[in-house]
């Protein structure tokens, strides 16, 4: 492992993003630029004409020779660290392709050896019950009542089976934390009742984070729709970070930083369906809402409020991020935004 949550940091001046991103997750104060990553960049073929890794066959895959594999991770690898680079992330969310753990094994040896500790590594590693698809929701829902133990007994065993494998990631290094990516939640609310999902998924979620994070990761929760109605129960289960925070969930992010932001870092929450569909003004003032609100004090993170996903315009985040650049920035040791509210 390349993190620890004991980990000391430099002069924030010094930092690296890994180490800026770590500061952030940890409400440490910062100087600078507040850190910025997406949980998937997928615009890749817009901004480098690659095909993005979650894309690509995996029957073209079996029918790869080892040097082709070898030539398709070190594709990935770059990819990665170009998107990276280009649009200021502090963070890489990997994703292998295929997803075994061995690819994942090998695409962090590659980032590791290309760029170092520089950049703060994670992979999907949740293992509790989501929104189930239409095809199965009514069949869910039934087996909620009509076999509670099963659903609970099927519940542990995937945690089990993530921590082991989280175990088996830890031994080989390399990797600093999971993003936990089980969606909960519509827009107008959780799928199950706070009294189901106190049951069926907190206290499954509580030993999942307290498992990896026993092992040194950073975990970040994620999940879309409007999420506060069970919002405390997650925040109890002591993620170090929350995304992402959904404003078409109606989630407002100075409501939950006055709320929870002495207890969990935030992630977000930049209007996705304004980025594709709204106005330049709307990104600009979704863009400035969040950064206005969720930098003060620290523990902040900038972000979308799901990810820059197939089909948006490329300019579009690209003006996101020059309001990221010319106002999100922390004055000296303050954890104030500098220069919010003025003009793009």
């Amino acid at each position: 492992m390349t993190a620890t949550l004991t980990e000391t940091l430099p002069a924030t001046e010094r930092l690296t993003p890994r180490q800026r991103f770590i500061a952030a997750l940890n409400r440490q104060p910062l100087t600078g630029l507040v850190p910025h990553f997406e949980l998937v960049f997928f615009l890749t073929m817009e901004a480098f004409g690659k095909v993005h890794p979650s894309h690509r066959s995996y029957h073209q895959w079996l029918q790869m020779e080892p040097r082709e594999r070898a030539l398709h991770r070190q594709d990935i690898a770059d990819l990665f660290i170009a998107t990276a680079e280009r649009f200021g992330h502090s963070a890489i969310f990997l994703h292998p392709n295929p997803g075994t753990e061995e690819e994942t094994m090998a695409l962090v040896d590659l980032i590791r050896a290309k760029t170092g500790d520089r950049y703060f590594l994670m992979q999907h590693g949740d293992a509790t019950f989501s929104v189930p698809d239409g095809a199965h929701m009514v069949e869910f829902s039934c087996r909620l009542a009509d076999e509670p133990q099963k659903i609970k007994a099927e519940a542990q065993a995937m945690v089990d089976q993530q921590l082991a494998a989280a175990e088996r990631l830890r031994a080989h290094g390399g990797l600093d934390g999971f993003a936990l990516c089980a969606d909960y939640c519509f827009n107008t609310g959780p799928f199950l009742s706070p009294r189901q999902f106190s049951e069926f998924v907190t206290p499954y979620l509580d030993k999942l984070i307290r498992g990896q994070r026993q092992m040194g990761y950073y975990v970040i929760k994620h999940t879309d729709g409007n999420i506060m109605p069970i919002i405390d129960q997650l925040v109890q289960c002591r993620p170090h970070a929350l995304h992402s925070l959904d404003p078409q969930g109606g989630v407002d992010i100075a409501e939950v930083k006055r709320l929870y932001g002495s207890q969990v870092c935030l992630i977000g929450n930049v209007h996705c369906g304004a980025l594709d569909t709204g106005t330049d003004e709307d990104v600009i003032a979704s863009a400035r809402y969040a950064l206005r609100h969720g930098m003060p004090g620290g523990g902040y993170i900038f972000s979308t409020s799901n990810c820059i996903y197939t089909g948006m315009r490329l300019a579009r985040y690209e003006l996101m991020l020059k309001v990221w650049r010319e106002e999100g920035n922390y004055r000296s040791s303050s954890t104030s935004a500098r220069s919010l509210g003025r003009p793009v």
